[in-house]
């Protein structure tokens, strides 16, 4: 595995946050998820953390392999993103 440096940890949550605020966009107007805005708001966090995952493991690292400071960056990050889509939608 490898540790990634912050600049590309930031570059895989700038592209984070853009896909997760578009596949929300696209949720909420084809409302394609049914169970409400919980049921998006609960899809849409798990699909970062796939993606996140994901865009990891194609840079050969992990979140279990991220130092405790980029963890708590990640973390953070996520709650932005999320807190944001939800004001943004909220019914």
């Amino acid at each position: 595995m490898v540790l990634l440096n912050e600049k590309t940890l930031e570059e895989i949550l700038e592209y984070l946050e853009k896909s997760i605020s578009n596949l929300a966009k696209e949720s909420f107007e084809n409302l394609e998820i049914g169970g409400g805005f919980d049921r998006i708001m609960s899809f849409l966090e798990n699909q970062f953390e796939l993606r996140l995952e994901n865009l990891l493991t194609s840079k050969k690292s992990s979140i279990h392999h991220l130092e405790s400071g980029m963890k708590n960056k990640v973390i953070q990050r996520k709650q932005k993103i999320i807190h944001k889509i939800s004001e943004q939608y909220k019914i």
